[in-house]
């Protein structure tokens, strides 16, 4: 923490004891002063840096080697490239044909839990968590006696993908990895959408989410066991989201 006795008095902790430790159990900018009206040189040094980095993370790539070593082929949304899919989220919602052709001719039909993974805003969010928390998954699946379907890659994807691929293969669930979107305290992120019988209608409050998948927050080998766990529980219970939860009070 920066040298609090140096402060005008009006801008000092009522506790510094206080202040140290709310700035120990978050990574959030507090209690980072300013020099005069604007931040200290070193703080806004880090704000670029760190939006450097949530920049870099919206236009990475995930790699072949990645895709290749877990097993997942890849199809497309009808995304364009990263401008559009910025400025178009629906774009990013819809299959391309060859998309549909390829899932359904590769793809088992009817699974139990359907895995799915897309970029979406952070490509680098895939590439740091999604290994140890997908085999830490088919480990819980395995646990439970679940049985998964055809992983695959969606390059381009958004959310609601998820979707028209439950309606292509009438999954029982699915669950989609997806890089979320960067900020300045984490530019690798990593969500985890599920949603029992996802179709097309299907409303946001029948999906659940298991958010801040990396190092810093859940870490990925414990969310993949946890998840295997709640897919369990929707299946147990035929329903997700909202639903389950009124289920389960």
């Amino acid at each position: 923490m920066e040298d609090i006795p140096r402060l005008p008095t009006a801008w000092r902790p009522r506790s510094t004891e206080g202040l140290e430790r709310l700035q120990s159990s978050t990574p959030a900018r507090i209690g980072v002063w300013r020099a005069g009206t604007r931040p200290t040189t070193g703080q806004m040094l880090k704000f670029r840096c760190d939006h450097a980095s949530a920049v870099d993370a919206v236009y990475s790539e995930v790699s072949e080697e990645l895709l290749l070593e877990l097993g997942l082929f890849t199809v497309e949304t009808q995304y364009g490239n990263k401008e559009i899919y910025l400025k178009r989220p629906d774009r990013g919602r819809k299959l391309t044909d060859e998309a549909i052709d390829t899932i359904t001719k590769k793809c088992k039909l009817n699974p139990q839990v359907q895995i799915v993974v897309s970029d979406g805003l952070s490509g680098s969010a895939i590439e740091a968590n999604l290994t140890d928390c997908y085999l830490s998954l088919l480990d819980s699946l395995a646990v439970h006696g679940l049985e998964a379907g055809t992983p695959f890659f969606v390059k381009g994807g958004r959310v609601a993908c998820m979707d028209q691929i439950g309606e292509l293969l009438q999954a029982e669930v699915l669950v989609l990895f997806i890089g979320e979107r960067p900020g300045l305290v984490s530019s690798s992120s990593m969500s985890a959408y599920m949603c029992y019988r996802p179709r097309f209608g299907t409303v946001e409050s029948d999906r659940m989410v298991i958010s801040n998948i990396h190092p810093q927050g859940t870490f990925p080998a414990e969310a993949g066991a946890y998840i295997g766990d709640l897919l369990h529980t929707i299946l147990q219970h035929k329903a997700s989201g909202v639903k389950l939860d009124s289920m389960r009070k």
